[in-house]
């Protein structure tokens, strides 16, 4: 079921009752950025090795994973880029780029959690921490989907936020904040671009959250 709130949409699979998702939403951004040079905001990647296919198709070629451990072509070079804007804001960045999927993918959260601990000791002035990934969904054993909009002539891909929701298993007390930065975050990116986003994905999952 999908709730709407502002300029955003957020699918809820939880047992949270939509309307206290709603009350949750409705407080608005809790996190203010200030004036300063100290780091703000961590990107990492669990999943660094994502990549993307080369040239735009109506057909996905399953021969191929799409992971590349090139950080010219895989998901450093998009954190490279969310840097760079990050920085020409005026806002204090680290960018992470250690491969925590490779050489193995099992355990990648586990590795790059670490990461992110060692940060937030470092850097206590991190408010928010960004974990970057490509999308991917898979309708069916022969049906991949590529979730992109047009904007200004050219082609994006659709964002998806994750938040998860505690359930008494989660270990993710602080669920109600994380919902409503991804709330006003995902509201501040429909407000300049509209159907940017897919709705938010509310569920019992935990990621490094």
């Amino acid at each position: 079921k999908f709730l709407s709130y502002g300029k955003g949409l957020l699918r809820n699979s939880t047992e949270t009752p939509d309307d206290e998702v709603l009350s949750i939403l409705d407080q608005g951004l809790n996190i203010q950025l200030e004036e300063t040079e100290d780091p703000q905001i961590l990107i990492v990647h669990t999943h660094a090795t994502e990549s993307y296919e080369p040239f735009d198709s109506a057909t996905f070629d399953v021969r191929n994973s799409w992971r590349d451990t090139d950080n010219q072509v895989n998901m450093t070079a998009v954190g490279d880029a969310l840097e760079k804007k990050l920085q020409e804001a005026g806002i204090g960045v680290v960018h992470d780029k250690t491969q925590h999927d490779y050489p193995s993918y099992n355990g990648a959260y586990e590795r790059s959690a670490a990461t992110i601990r060692k940060y937030l000791e470092k850097y206590p002035s991190i408010k928010i921490v960004l974990d970057v990934h490509r999308d991917a969904i898979l309708r069916a054993d022969d049906v991949t989907v590529k979730p992109v909009i047009e904007i200004n002539g050219k082609k994006a891909a659709q964002l998806m936020i994750i938040t998860g929701c505690e359930d008494g298993t989660m270990n993710v007390p602080n669920w109600r904040e994380n919902l409503r930065f991804a709330g006003a975050f995902q509201n501040a990116i429909e407000e300049k671009y509209p159907q940017l986003t897919r709705p938010i994905f509310f569920c019992y999952r935990k990621y490094n959250m």
